[in-house]
């Protein structure tokens, strides 16, 4: 069976800005996409083109799950989400470019399997009464 890497992500317009919440599993070409205006509709409406959070998944199913979830929070718990790992809203599609690149060449370059800087486990900043969902 082929192995797949899925990604739920965050773009901004800017810091504090619009925000859109997405699923891939091609996380460069749907960036570049959103970046050049290609993706019709909220994206290129609002110029919402900065990566500002990402998570990876193993299996569609959980980043399924992941993107549902983030999608119904309220604005101020994704921009929690945002500032625990990016507090200064760092487009961080050119250092994922570079990783990625290199990741073809060593694949332990994309482990853990939360955003780089986050730890394996996190608590859900949503409502309370959650628990700590493991990323993966």
């Amino acid at each position: 069976m082929r192995e797949h890497t899925y990604f739920v992500y965050i773009l901004a317009s800017k810091e504090q800005g619009t925000l859109y919440t997405g699923l891939t599993n091609d996380i460069l070409r749907r960036v570049q996409e959103h970046r050049d205006g290609l993706v019709p509709g909220f994206t290129r409406t609002y110029g919402v083109k900065k990566l500002v959070w990402f998570e990876t998944h193993d299996r569609i199913h959980d980043a399924i799950v992941s993107e549902k979830r983030i999608k119904r929070w309220r604005r101020d718990w994704k921009r929690s989400l945002i500032q625990g790992s990016n507090p200064h809203w760092v487009d961080l599609y050119p250092q994922l470019l570079r990783n990625l690149t290199r990741a073809v060449i060593d694949p332990a370059l994309l482990t853990p399997t939360c955003h780089p800087g986050r730890e394996a486990e996190r608590s859900d900043p949503g409502p309370i009464g959650t628990q700590a969902q493991q990323c993966g």
